[in-house]
């Protein structure tokens, strides 16, 4: 029996990168996904996936910063499939500049998405959590949000709430059974890194002992653990995926 058999897995952001790599990962394991992004047919791709490796897939659309369209995805969810054993909180954005330059708006969109986006999904998933008395939530953060990164305030103060909101939920849950954990990747190889010249690439990678950037699926594995039964006594933890860059 694979080790997430008949349970309910719920990713946002999972139309691309470490969202894609995590929703097939646990389906590899043998959950059934529900793969959220802005727009249904975003995660059109990631559905399709899912379906290949033999797992049920429903793809939900919801703007994770508006509490209302959270509100009515968690409705669809607690409807079909109804039930939810382990959220993912992974949708995130990037907007940097320099902190005398950068916008209120650049600011707030990015708090908005990164750490308010994880605070209402957590929020309105977390009753049926607590009430089946089990479940996993693993909140994605960054190692940005341990050490801090010039040209990006926004994004390290998001990230930092991401870590701090774990931990309290953790505290908070524990006692129904419920697990909260955090990972916090380096640079992984992404649409985001993409953008990065190959002189910015090689600066970044001089900062990595393991010499190279990671994978999706190095972040996805980190998941696949915390929410599997091997993590049943982790609670309140944040591990970096960075190939040992903040050690």
């Amino acid at each position: 029996m694979k080790q997430l058999e008949n349970q309910i897995a719920v990713v946002t952001g999972a139309g691309r990168g470490i969202g894609r790599a995590i929703a097939l990962k646990l389906a590899a394991h043998g959950a059934d996904i529900v793969a959220v992004d802005l727009k249904a047919d975003l995660v059109q791709e990631t559905v399709a996936e899912v379906q290949k490796l033999g797992r049920k897939a429903w793809a939900v659309a919801a703007n994770v910063s508006e509490a209302a369209s959270v509100e009515a995805a968690a409705g669809q969810i607690l409807k079909e499939p109804g039930r939810v054993d382990i959220l993912v909180n992974n949708a995130g954005i990037t907007k940097d500049g320099l902190l005398m330059r950068m916008s209120e708006a650049d600011w707030d969109a990015v708090l908005d998405i990164n750490l308010k986006g994880a605070f209402l999904f957590t929020r309105e998933l977390s009753r049926p959590l607590l009430k089946q008395r089990s479940g996993r939530i693993v909140n994605i953060a960054s190692v940005i949000g341990l050490i801090g990164n010039a040209g990006q305030c926004n994004y390290a103060a998001s990230k930092a709430g991401v870590i701090g909101l774990t931990k309290s939920c953790a505290r908070e849950f524990a006692s129904r059974g419920v697990t909260a954990n955090a990972i916090a990747p380096g640079f992984i190889q992404t649409a985001m890194t993409d953008k990065l010249s190959q002189e910015q690439k090689d600066a970044i990678t001089k900062q990595i002992p393991l010499a190279s950037l990671g994978q999706p699926e190095d972040v996805a594995e980190a998941v696949l653990f915390f929410a599997s039964p091997a993590a049943r006594y982790v609670t309140g933890q944040v591990l970096a995926v960075d190939g040992g860059m903040v050690m």
